[in-house]
């Protein structure tokens, strides 16, 4: 039996603060273009339906007031693009639940009407936003298993194992990251907004924002392993631009199993960028011999609460140490 092939597009766009109806008309608009590329995949980025940034300093009745039900209308819209155009369509936005909890939640609309929806694991945006608790990986039309983690899901490495584990050889990777002030002293730091609003004047000099250690340079740390290590597909799509007083830097990419950039774009714009699959590339890649190397005996330490834990704002935002002094990280005694 040969093993499929899948054509997917990795998007980035700058949303507009609560405009549902800019933000979906956009999404829309990328549904036509790939479609008419023959696309079977859609990947729009974390929350564009309802804007991002903004809603950390919203009060919670109007958090309440973004959210919407998992059969509301913006996942129909979704649903109606996908049917309308035969393609996948995923897109990130905020859920109200049957029991009134709010999540960042990520809806995969597919062109058989069924729907796929992943709530973030790691949710910090606004106090009234619950994190999810389960792991979202799915059969697809194409004959592959696809997963879905979002943003800071992908930076704790436990989460993309976990996904391959359970089958996923396409990980779906909204986010809304670069340019973002990090706690940690050497992560990324913000970039000037200057230089987005004068983009078209110095465009070399967003550009290179785009490209350095704010922007791709980070993104080079860690994203290549995560397919690489798990012997997955990854397609990581973003904001772009300005969204409130932070810069995001695009950088929209499709990742082969090996870790390898198959398409990819630095345009301090919208764009959209496309690849085509080889799942052969999946069997016998170095991330799945691995993963039939584990020891899960060994592993239980990975599952012990060691009482340094702290929810997921906390950490995100937290100025405090991780650590209380120096013995504690060397376990060597002065």
């Amino acid at each position: 039996m040969n093993a499929p092939v899948l054509k997917v597009a990795a998007v980035q766009f700058q949303h507009r603060a609560n405009d549902k109806s800019y933000n979906l008309a956009r999404i829309a608009a990328f549904a036509a273009a790939a479609a008419a590329r023959g696309v079977q995949l859609l990947v729009c980025p974390e929350m564009c339906i309802t804007g991002y940034w903004h809603v950390p300093k919203l009060p919670p009745a109007e958090v309440e007031a973004l959210a919407e039900p998992l059969d509301g209308p913006s996942v129909n819209r979704l649903q109606q693009l996908a049917m309308q155009y035969h393609l996948g369509v995923g897109a990130g936005f905020i859920e109200r639940a049957d029991d009134g909890r709010l999540f960042n939640s990520y809806v995969v609309c597919l062109p058989d009407g069924t729907r796929h929806c992943h709530r973030k694991l790691h949710a910090f945006e606004h106090a009234c936003i619950d994190s999810g608790d389960r792991f979202t990986v799915f059969e697809t039309p194409w004959g592959i298993r696809a997963g879905i983690l979002i943003c800071w899901d992908n930076n704790l490495v436990e989460n993309v194992r976990a996904n391959a584990l359970l089958g996923a050889t396409l990980l779906i990777a909204p986010h809304q990251t670069g340019g973002t002030c990090s706690r940690s002293p050497h992560g990324m730091k913000p970039i000037p907004l200057t230089l987005w609003q004068r983009r078209h004047e110095d465009p070399e000099a967003i550009e290179a924002a785009f490209k350095g250690p704010n922007g791709r340079e980070w993104l080079m740390r860690w994203l290549p392993a995560r397919a690489h290590d798990n012997g997955v597909f990854v397609v990581f799509s973003n904001g772009v631009g300005q969204d409130e007083d932070e810069v995001r830097t695009g950088n929209a990419m499709i990742l082969d199993p090996y870790g390898r950039i198959l398409a990819e774009t630095w345009a301090a714009q919208d764009d959209m960028v496309t690849a085509e699959l080889d799942f052969s590339l999946v069997n016998m890649s170095t991330g799945q011999r691995w993963l039939r190397g584990r020891r899960p005996a060994l592993y239980g330490l990975l599952c012990q609460v060691d009482g340094r834990e702290l929810d997921a704002r906390e950490a995100r935002f937290s100025t405090r140490p991780t650590h209380d002094d120096i013995q504690s990280i060397t376990g060597k005694t002065r």
